[in-house]
């Protein structure tokens, strides 16, 4: 019998401490499978900062490394340059990179670093209980929120993806999700390509993709999906941001 689908070696056989419904499982998965078929794992170094992924070291099959909040992209950037031939990716919440990391990420990109960036927004800070993040939608009720985002007291969300694809070293910037099977298979793309790019040299690839969080957000995880679907999609597009090898065709 033909074999269709099999774990990928990218991830080890162990449990996880995701919540039941939670996305963080599919995006490993993928960014696992991308490096398994690229040929890369025994070459790639990952790095997770503090958020729900904070043990992601616990899941991947390849060197990873933590870092202090918001700074995985500075460690990244110091492995990058110490050991140029490998490859190294961070994977960081919208909490992490978009709060206390905004700068990291910011300059990172300015600058054009030849590293990979999974960005995972799931409009909250997941970790530590569900208090409004800058990506929290206008509205949206959190515990730091409970009357909603209020956006004449609180500003409003930022989107990251299209702050950094304006920025010259940023070589690829794209959105996606894992709320179907469609846009997982996207997301897939999205994520490989983002590792072929760095693999190439080109620069600082970007990869944001839209999660869920039913246990902060209060909802199944099937009314999960749908919310991101009416609330998050809408407020965040999905597609390409910025792609210098379609620049380049043209």
């Amino acid at each position: 019998m033909a074999v269709v689908f099999e774990p990928t070696k990218g991830l080890l056989d162990v449990p996880t401490h995701y919540c039941p419904g939670c996305t963080h499982g599919i995006i490993h998965r993928l960014v696992a499978e991308s490096l398994e078929e690229l040929g890369v794992i025994d070459k790639t170094i990952g790095v997770a900062p503090v958020g729900c992924s904070v043990l992601a070291y616990n899941y991947f099959a390849c060197d990873m490394h933590e870092a202090a909040h918001g700074r995985a992209p500075a460690v990244a950037t110091g492995i990058k340059r110490s050991l140029p031939d490998s490859v190294v990716f961070t994977y960081q919440g919208d909490g992490d990179l978009a709060a206390i990391g905004t700068a990291e990420i910011v300059h990172a990109a300015a600058r054009g670093e030849k590293i990979t960036t999974i960005f995972v927004n799931n409009c909250i800070y997941g970790m530590t209980g569900g208090q409004m993040a800058p990506t929290t939608l206008p509205g949206q009720v959190t515990e730091t929120s409970p009357y909603g985002r209020d956006v004449k007291l609180q500003g409003h969300p930022i989107r990251v993806s299209e702050m950094l694809s304006t920025l010259d070293g940023a070589v690829y910037v794209e959105r996606v999700s894992v709320d179907s099977v469609a846009n997982v298979l996207k997301a897939k793309k999205a994520i490989k390509k983002a590792f072929e790019l760095q693999i190439e040299g080109k620069g600082f690839t970007f990869v944001e993709v839209l999660s869920i969080c039913p246990t902060n957000w209060g909802l199944s995880p099937r009314e999960s999906i749908k919310w991101l679907q009416d609330n998050m999609i809408p407020y965040y597009p999905l597609g390409v941001k910025k792609d210098i090898t379609q620049q380049e065709v043209k």
